[in-house]
C-alpha cells in the first residue's frame, strides 16, 4: 500500500512554499533540502546531537532533523540563505563576525552554529563566553574552532570577551 501524503505549505525565509504529496514523516530538514532546494542547512548526525541542521523557526533554534516539517506550517522558518535581511547585499553581522574571526575551517557545521548564534543572541544568553559556550554547546565543530565561535558570537552580542572586563575609558572608576 502507498504512503500517504499531505498537501502542506511552509513559509521559510519571507515566502510560501507549497509542499504537494508531502510524505508526513518527512523532516523539515528533507523538506528544506529536497523539495525547497535550500542546502545551506547541514545534515549531520541525524540524531539531533550535532546541531548542523539548526534553523529557526519563529526566531527559536530548532533541529531541523528532529522536526516533521508538516508541523510547521504555521511556523516562519529561517535557514542560513534567508538569514541577511531581505534584499541585503552584504553578509548578516554575524556571517561576518565568522569570517573576520576565522570561526570555522571545514565549513560544514557552520551554517548550524550561525543559526543557533543568531538565536542565542535573540534569547539574550550572550552575557558572558561562558554562557555562550553553554548555550552553544548542542552545536559541534570536529575541527574545534570554538574559541573563535565564541568570539564571533560575543563580537556580534557586544559581550566582553574577558567576563568582568571594563569598558574602554572606565578605568580606575
Amino acid at each position: 500500500m502507498p504512503a500517504q501524503t499531505l498537501t502542506a505549505s511552509l513559509h521559510v525565509n519571507g515566502r510560501e512554499h507549497a509542499l504537494p504529496d508531502l510524505d508526513p514523516r518527512t523532516t523539515l530538514l528533507d523538506a528544506l533540502r529536497e523539495s525547497l532546494g535550500l542546502t545551506g542547512t547541514k545534515k549531520g548526525c541525524g540524531l539531533g546531537h550535532c546541531g548542523a541542521c539548526t534553523v529557526l523557526a519563529d526566531g527559536r533554534r530548532v533541529l531541523a532533523c528532529m522536526a516533521l516539517a508538516a508541523l510547521y506550517q504555521e511556523r516562519e522558518i529561517t535557514t542560513i540563505e534567508g538569514l541577511a535581511p531581505d534584499g541585503a547585499e552584504c553578509p548578516h553581522p554575524l556571517q561576518r563576525a565568522f569570517v573576520e574571526r576565522d570561526a570555522f575551517q571545514c565549513g560544514y557545521c557552520t551554517p548550524g552554529q550561525i543559526m543557533s548564534a543568531a538565536g542565542l543572541i535573540d534569547e539574550g544568553r550572550t552575557h558572558s563566553p561562558e554562557e555562550i559556550r553553554e548555550f552553544m554547546s548542542g552545536n559541534l565543530c570536529r575541527c574545534g574552532a570554538y574559541g573563535n565561535i565564541v568570539a564571533a558570537i560575543a563580537d556580534v552580542a557586544h559581550t566582553p570577551l574577558v567576563p568582568g572586563a571594563r569598558e574602554p575609558g572606565r578605568e580606575g572608576a
